[in-house]
């Protein structure tokens, strides 16, 4: 079984999207996020948006990556470059480090339909870029 973490900041909108996006394309994968000053919950547009996508994220939450830290995992995928950058140690075996990286939509600013335009924007370059690295580095079984 191959494991993923997928790291953010605040594990509110971006890690969430990647991690229901790779549970959506094959369900035997072991997959977590985890944010490295996590948020208090997960933000209610990326919840809007992924259900617009079919996918339910209602009962995810944040999750401080301290939980993971000492446990192996195939890909560890940093999704903005905050958490690049402050990016812990892991201690446990850790494959591959790969860093997919979005714009915050929590930071969108303007009216309601604009903010939710770039949780949808951001919703759909996750979908696209997570399909290609699960199809270039999951199906072909090269994890």
């Amino acid at each position: 079984m191959t494991r993923i973490l997928i790291l953010c900041t605040g594990n509110s909108c971006r890690s969430q999207m990647a991690e229901g996006f790779l549970r959506s394309f094959d369900a035997t994968l072991d997959v977590h996020s985890a944010g490295t000053s996590p948020s208090n919950r997960v933000h209610p547009k990326a919840v809007e948006v992924m259900r617009e996508a079919g996918i339910d994220l209602s009962d995810a939450f944040p999750k401080d990556v301290d939980r993971f830290i000492n446990q192996p995992f195939d890909y560890v995928i940093t999704v903005c470059d905050n958490a690049k950058e402050t990016c812990p140690v892991f201690f446990g075996k850790v494959r591959h480090r790969m860093h997919i990286g979005f714009d915050d939509p929590a930071e969108a600013q303007g009216t309601e339909e604009e903010i939710l335009m770039v949780f949808r924007r951001v919703r759909d370059e996750i979908k696209r870029d997570f399909s290609h690295f699960y199809s270039e580095h999951i199906s072909k079984g090269s994890s």
